[in-house]
């Protein structure tokens, strides 16, 4: 499946490929990243082999759109640093789960809600996405609040989630 770069602003969200791998890999390096849930990726290679997966855009089964884009900040006039990404896991009937992770030096300044907005708009488009879902840390009020700006609700009817989890959810308008 052919992705496209989404250019907004000083952002540019390029379909995630193994070449992401060694830059996106300093990035997630950031323990900062890490306070309420996962780890950093084990290795350059690792992170290689797993871009390499992605770019499938697809699940083995063929019941899921994978896609995934790496966050770049444009510098003035010059290509500027990776600094996060934001993925979309797309099912039949017009639903997806959201996630996205950002280095903490960037944190604050907007980015995030940006490059997620961006990836909304796309999602409704090409992949006719109509409602969105996103877990996170219960603890994790950065999320939260990123979410809560983008017009996400609680999910009264998650399950399958952790005690220390939360569901969030957005209905899309048709446009």
């Amino acid at each position: 499946m052919s992705m496209r770069s989404i250019v907004t602003g000083d952002l540019t969200l390029e379909p995630l490929e193994t070449r992401h791998a060694d830059e996106m890999f300093g990035v997630l390096c950031d323990p900062a990243i890490y306070e309420y849930e996962n780890a950093p990726p084990a290795s350059a290679q690792a992170l290689t082999d797993r871009y390499r997966r992605l770019e499938a855009r697809r699940s083995d089964d063929g019941r899921e759109l994978w896609l995934n884009w790496a966050v770049r900040l444009a510098d003035g006039t010059q290509r500027g640093p990776l600094i996060g990404f934001v993925q979309a896991t797309v099912f039949a009937g017009g639903h997806a789960y959201v996630a996205y992770e950002f280095g903490s030096r960037w944190w604050g300044r907007g980015l995030a809600s940006r490059a997620v907005t961006a990836m909304i708009d796309e999602l409704q488009g090409p992949y006719h996405v109509r409602s969105l879902a996103a877990v996170l840390k219960a603890a994790n009020g950065r999320s939260l609040r990123l979410l809560e700006r983008l017009s996400f609700l609680p999910a009264p009817t998650a399950t399958d989630l952790e005690p220390d989890e939360i569901a969030m959810q957005r209905e899309l308008v048709c446009a």
